[in-house]
């Protein structure tokens, strides 16, 4: 079994806090999600998180004109330079305050940002300014009276407008210019929410707090605005260093040439700055004030206006709201284009596609995620996460489908390919707390404290099935059996196992023994036995014999509080996780322990903020609450409320790799101890009470962890934990739901680059592979790529072999390279074209080697068919529907084709805009 696995992606969690933005083609969102950065591919239909990871929450990005570079600032004001091709952090820099706004100019020289009542303007790495390093100070803005919260560049790259909490806007310039200085714009009543320059103009549009749009028109354009003779003679100081620097074998004619150019350059640019002195200064007049929401308002005073957006092009305003509405006006005239309302919760951000077809939405409360196309009134995209936590997880059996359950009451299918939740369910009224797929693939069951135990159809997406009990019980977990005829399901307050028919919906049998809340329940996975295996906070482990004597159960007695007990793939075993931090294994057949793992100090201390104990004493808390066994059986998976993940070997019992899912500090208790920074002569600072003169006067009170308003401070900062973990069914990828989300690990070899040989040989090397593909040694080159084990190497003698000669290369094939060679050709389905050539290698293998394949590997292939297969039908649909639409066309009559043309014109004109209530 290979352990190298990478993080791949974040599912679960589709948006948290700052702002949204569009790819610079139009076809990709990009989203802060915590420390991480989401891409949705909106005309791919995936999502991708890059593996670049900040230490707090992301609040403000920016993608640069090219599209290269992303500029990410998080809320401790720590900026990252991050390379979208090689998805890596190329420069960090550490502002002194929290940047709340960043952009780039749009010719890509310079990036302007705000941090608190200053604006910095820092020149870009790029070809065209000449400087490769990352945030070189331009200059420096300390103008407004208040915190500055949002900004914008003008077309020409020379103007910055900065909008400010003191109602003001203020506008800075690059570079040292005659016309004008610093300009400030004043009128509005409340903060300003968002300022625009008008495309290829110097006019401005200001938006405020409380719904109000003022209009400024400029009396200069770009072309007018004129170098200072400060900036002229810096130029000239530049160029006659450039000079000086440049290699010394010029001759003597070339340098007098350069003299005359550089003298001819200077007077145009005196003469440039002469005769601006006769120009105007650069002012601006408003030309009107217009009231946005004013019907909303009046309705409801606390809705204010949240987010604002303006695309240039089409000159289009879009305008969002704390109830959830949004508006569209077209501007100059200020003219309602549509309103409609997304939720009802606080639209935090909002951005444009450059073609202004699309506008994405992001409401951090409900953590929403949603592309609008206006035109067609149509969702592009939909997303959601869970408002709360998540709880528990579960795999399809082919490992295409992810279920997630949170303390929301919804369960969410995601699909791993995509990264997109494709369903969400919402019949439970409380937290669901367990998870399970049946092996056909057809449902899967929830448990809920709410008493109940759904079914949910994966082909219809519905709740088929409600079991309930005699007398409402909080069930704590749930299992199906391998035949996915039985469900089982253990209660919390009532310390019994409830067994169900899922076919008929009965209620079959009440196991009773336990004496305290049974925490996991889990069936044999093997189809002849129908062993259940229960855990309990009583310190044992029931196993059951639900079919023949259901009444009968063997007790394992544990040291410690049972948590978690899961079956072996083979049946032959299971594994406990119990509160002391160890995790025994028991055979099934003679109950006897066959092995054990102390993992206590694996998980780590991670101490909180108002912990009052030390590390050392937090680590004797530790505990796995959830474990998973690999694919094969021989490893083992456990985490717990720690940011690490374990994996252990089960028969060596020793640590192979431990994974760190989160380096967020943004969440509690990920350091082991105390930053030496919070701590002052009175002790913790998260421990010391603030009191005013009327509360007590000036003295600092040491106060206990439950201190007033801890509620809240735990609500903000909630601690890392990692809920439940599972791995793939095909051992390619394991799956942590935590306090970020859901995270995806894959294997990494294909993507890292190192070198695993397997039975490599003398003779086994990329140029002898080659030499025997030209010779047309099919078996031998095979042979020698997959002993080299590398993926581009066995893609070619994959493809290379004639399909007449496939049966006679798979036969001199051993079966551990057979079995290498479909895991390969799994992973070639996903993304090659020679879609048949592969299935002729699987077929050959299948039909010559007539064996029994690992599951893992067989699941592997299931699951690229079942992608290939969804890809290949609507590729087969759109043509089909198009092929039928040109046939039905062609055979209209001249008549026809007229009335069809009145008819659609008469649609088109009685259609209208969209209503409100739309």
């Amino acid at each position: 079994m290979k352990f190298n696995y990478k993080f791949s992606n974040l599912l679960g969690t589709v948006y948290r806090k700052g702002n949204v933005i569009f790819s610079q083609d139009g076809n990709c969102v990009i989203s802060p999600v915590g420390n991480r950065i989401t891409i949705y591919n909106l005309k791919q239909n995936k999502s991708n998180t890059l593996p670049v990871e900040s230490h707090f929450n992301y609040t403000t990005i920016d993608v640069s004109p090219n599209g290269s570079v992303l500029l990410a600032v998080n809320e401790k004001g720590e900026a990252q330079m991050i390379s979208l091709l090689t998805c890596t952090v190329v420069h960090r820099y550490k502002f002194r305050q929290q940047v709340n706004a960043v952009k780039f100019s749009p010719d890509g020289k310079y990036f302007a940002a705000c941090c608190d009542d200053t604006v910095f303007i820092m020149t870009a790495p790029s070809t065209f300014t000449g400087e490769f390093r990352s945030f070189v100070m331009k200059r420096v803005f300390k103008k407004s009276n208040d915190e500055v919260t949002c900004l914008d560049w003008s077309t020409c790259s020379r103007l910055l407008a900065v909008g400010s909490k003191d109602t003001t806007t203020k506008i800075y310039t690059v570079d040292y210019l005659d016309n004008i200085s610093m300009y400030s714009l004043s009128g509005h009543t409340d903060k300003i929410v968002g300022v625009f320059f008008e495309k290829k103009s110097l006019d401005l549009i200001t938006v405020s707090r409380n719904g109000q749009v003022c209009l400024w028109e400029a009396n200069l354009d770009s072309d007018d605005l004129v170098m200072s003779s400060v900036q002229i003679s810096r130029r000239k100081r530049r160029k006659l260093q450039e000079r000086e620097e440049s290699d010394d074998d010029i001759d003597e004619k070339n340098v007098i040439e350069k003299d005359k150019e550089y003298e001819s350059e200077e007077e145009a640019a005196v003469a440039e700055a002469a005769k601006s002195e006769d120009d105007k200064r650069l002012l601006y007049k408003k030309l009107g004030r217009h009231y946005i929401g004013d019907a909303i308002r009046n309705a409801h005073h606390k809705v204010r206006l949240t987010a604002v957006e303006y695309h240039k092009n089409t000159k289009m305003l879009v305008t969002g709201f704390s109830n959830g509405i949004f508006f569209l006006h077209e501007m100059p005239d200020v003219n309602l284009i549509h309103t409609l309302s997304v939720s009802e919760h606080r639209i935090s951000s909002i951005a444009v596609s450059s073609p202004g077809d699309w506008i994405a939405f992001a409401c951090p409360n409900i953590g929403q995620l949603l592309v609008w196309e206006w035109q067609s009134e149509q969702y592009v995209m939909k997303q959601q996460g869970h408002s709360l936590e998540m709880t528990c997880l579960a795999y399809s059996p082919d490992g295409l489908y992810i279920i997630t359950g949170g303390h929301d009451g919804k369960v969410k299918v995601w699909n791993t390919s995509s990264g997109f939740c494709i369903v969400t369910f919402s019949e439970h009224t409380a937290a669901v707390t367990s998870l399970m797929f049946s092996q056909n693939k057809k449902f899967f069951i929830s448990s809920s404290l709410d008493g109940t135990v759904r079914c949910y159809d994966l082909t219809r997406y519905r709740n088929f099935r409600t079991l309930t009990s005699p007398s409402l019980v909080q069930f704590g977990c749930a299992a199906l059996d391998a035949s996915g005829e039985l469900c089982a399901a253990g209660g919390q307050d009532v310390f019994s196992i409830y067994l169900w028919s899922v076919k008929f919906g009965k209620l079959l049998d009440v196991l009773g023994g336990h004496e305290a809340p049974v925490s996991c329940v889990a069936f044999s996975p093997t189809l002849a036995s129908s062993r259940l295996a229960s855990s309990s906070w009583d310190k044992s482990v029931r196993l059951w014999n639900c079919i023949d004597s259901s009444a009968d159960c063997e007790t394992v007695q544990l040291n410690a509080d049972g948590l978690q007990v899961v079956f072996r793939p083979d049946g032959e075993e299971i594994a406990v996780s119990t509160l002391d931090g160890n995790i025994s294994f028991f055979n099934v057949t003679t109950c006897e322990q066959t092995g054990s793992i102390e993992g206590r100090s694996d998980l780590g201390a991670g101490r909180a903020d108002a912990d009052l104990v030390s590390a050392e004493k937090m680590l004797k808390t530790k505990a796995f609450t959830t474990i998973c066994y690999s694919a094969d059986g021989s490893c083992i998976l456990g985490g717990g409320n720690s940011k690490h993940v374990c994996l252990y070997s089960v028969k060596e019992s020793i640590l192979i790799k431990k994974f760190v899912i989160t380096q967020n500090r943004s969440l509690d208790a990920v350091d082991d101890f105390t930053n030496r920074r919070v701590v002052s002569e009175f002790g913790n600072m998260a421990l010391v009470e603030e009191r005013t003169e009327l509360e007590g006067g000036e003295a600092r009170v040491r106060v206990s962890a439950a201190r007033a308003g801890d509620a809240v401070a735990r609500a903000l900062k909630p601690e890392v934990r990692v809920f439940s973990i599972r791995f793939s069914p095909t051992g390619e990828s394991f799956a942590a739901a935590g306090s970020e989300g859901l995270l995806l690990y894959s294997q990494g070899a294909p993507i890292d680059g190192t070198f695993r040989p397997y039975r490599l040989e003398e003779g086994s090397t990329p140029h002898a592979v080659r030499q025997l593909l030209v010779e047309k040694s099919w078996g031998k080159a095979l042979i020698g790529a997959l002993q080299l084990n590398e993926h581009v190497i066995i893609q070619q003698c994959v493809e290379a072999v004639p399909p007449g000669d496939i049966e006679l290369t798979v036969s001199s094939l051993e079966d551990d390279y057979v079995d290498r060679l479909l895991s390969t050709i799994a992973r070639l389905l996903e993304d090659s074209r020679h879609v048949e050539h592969l299935l002729l290698w699987v077929k050959a293998v299948v039909s010559v080697k007539r064996r029994k394949f690992p599951a893992s590997v067989l699941l592997a292939l299931e699951k690229a068919l079942t992608v290939k297969y969804s890809q290949l039908s609507k590729i087969c649909d759109f043509n089909k529907y198009t092929i039928r639409c040109i046939k039905a066309v062609g055979e209209m009559t001249p008549k026809q084709e007229l009335g069809a043309m009145d008819t659609s014109d008469n649609e088109s004109s009685g259609r209208g805009t969209a209503s409100d209530s739309d």
